[in-house]
Formats: structure tokens, C-alpha cells, sequence
């Protein structure tokens, strides 16, 4: 992993790190990053705040992406709707049947193309060969997986079929909130980008695993982040 530099900042990388981790782990803005540092003594403005994300956040990501171990071979496949700088865009998501995020695309149309486009993303990118692809009714699926020779993996769901994709959307339509819509689109696939790996790392299914699990789960997680953050 490429270590992070915190040269010529006037604040120490220990501040830096925790104001990044708190924007992403949680839903927050950035005015309410700056309140929660005030409070503990450290006098930074929000627009600093914003800064930092964007230079150490994708960084971050792609450490922590380096370091996870390769996703289930079951895909989930949805796309959303979003209003992105006062246009209409859509928001393609793939994540395994376990729910972590595989990859995130920001395109303006839904069609073949960008269908297209997310699954030769997913097939470059991913350590793993997909056994089935899950998706909802969509005929763009279909046709793009017949041009990449893999309709024979295609599971066109059904309501509860394409649940796991479905809620995925959920945490990010709560930031979209928080941040009043996203403002463009390269904006937007950078935050979805790098939220996608922080989210990784530190999601757990807490109704499906014991105290002492959780805990576990929790410790590795820190110290993945500690090492992504180095």
C-alpha cells in the first residue's frame, strides 16, 4: 500500500486521519465534523475538512480495497435514480451476496451502454469470476451480458431476488440527504467511490453474529484502517 504523506499541513496527521474517518464512516457533513473536532479543542472550518476528504479519501479507499480479501462470486446487480446537479442520472451498484460493495458508477443514461459499461468494470477489477449475476427486470442486463458471453449467468430477479442490491442504495440515499443531492457527477463518484471502501471495511451484520464476534470484527476493522492510513 502507498503510505500517506501529511507534509507542510499545519495540522497533525492524527487529526487529519480522524476528521477523514468520521466524514466517511458516518452520515455527517462537514459543518458537523467541525463542531464534533471543536468540541474536543481542535479549531479547523469545515472547507479544510472538505479538502482533506478529497485529497487522502480516495487514497485511503484504494488501501483499504488492496487489503480486503476477494468478495463472493454471487453478484447483485441495481441501478437508482439521483438528481445530480439539477440533472437526471443513475446510479449503477454491484455488490456480492454478502452486501459489500464491488464497485459504484455514475452514468447519465440506462440503457445497453452503461450496463455495459459497469460489468466490463466489474470483470477488469474484481479478483474473483462471477457464478451467477443477479439483477432486476431490466433488459439492458440481459443484452450486455449476451455481448460478453455471460447471459448464462444472469438470474433476472424477482421482488425479494434482488433484495441485497436493493438495500444497498439505503446508506447512500441517507448522504445524499445529509449532503443536500450530490453537485456533479465526477463529485459524486468520488464520494460513492470512497465511501464504498470505508464502508466495506467497517460493515457488519451485528443482527446475525455474537457480542464477542462483533468485537472481532471491529478490532480488524480499526486495524485495517490504521494500516490504510499510515
Amino acid at each position: 500500500m502507498r503510505p500517506l504523506s501529511f507534509k507542510r499541513h499545519r495540522f497533525p496527521a492524527d487529526v487529519i486521519r480522524h476528521a477523514v474517518w468520521l466524514y466517511f464512516r458516518f452520515t455527517l457533513s462537514f459543518r458537523d465534523v467541525e463542531e464534533m473536532l471543536a468540541q474536543r479543542g481542535i479549531d479547523v472550518s469545515y472547507e479544510t475538512i472538505r479538502c482533506w476528504t478529497i485529497k487522502f479519501g480516495p487514497q485511503i479507499a484504494r488501501n483499504l480495497k488492496r487489503n480486503r480479501p476477494a468478495p463472493s462470486p454471487r453478484w447483485h446487480l441495481d441501478e437508482v435514480v439521483c438528481n445530480i446537479g439539477g440533472k437526471r442520472m443513475y446510479l449503477w451498484r454491484a455488490v456480492d451476496d454478502e452486501g459489500e460493495v464491488l464497485d459504484v458508477v455514475v452514468q447519465q443514461r440506462r440503457d445497453h451502454d452503461a450496463a455495459l459499461t459497469l460489468m466490463k468494470r466489474l470483470l477488469r477489477n474484481q479478483p474473483v469470476e462471477p457464478e451467477t449475476i443477479v439483477t432486476d427486470g431490466l433488459a439492458s442486463y440481459g443484452s450486455a451480458l449476451r455481448e460478453l458471453k455471460l447471459a448464462h449467468l444472469h438470474r433476472p430477479g424477482r421482488l425479494r431476488e434482488n433484495n441485497r442490491a436493493e438495500n444497498s442504495h439505503l446508506p447512500i440515499r441517507r448522504r445524499e440527504r445529509k449532503m443536500q443531492l450530490f453537485k456533479s457527477q465526477a463529485s459524486a463518484q468520488r464520494f460513492l467511490t470512497t465511501h464504498a471502501g470505508v464502508y466495506n471495511t467497517f460493515y457488519t451484520q451485528q443482527h446475525l453474529i455474537s457480542r464477542p464476534t462483533l468485537r472481532r470484527f471491529r478490532a480488524n476493522a480499526d486495524a485495517a484502517w490504521v494500516a490504510a492510513t499510515a
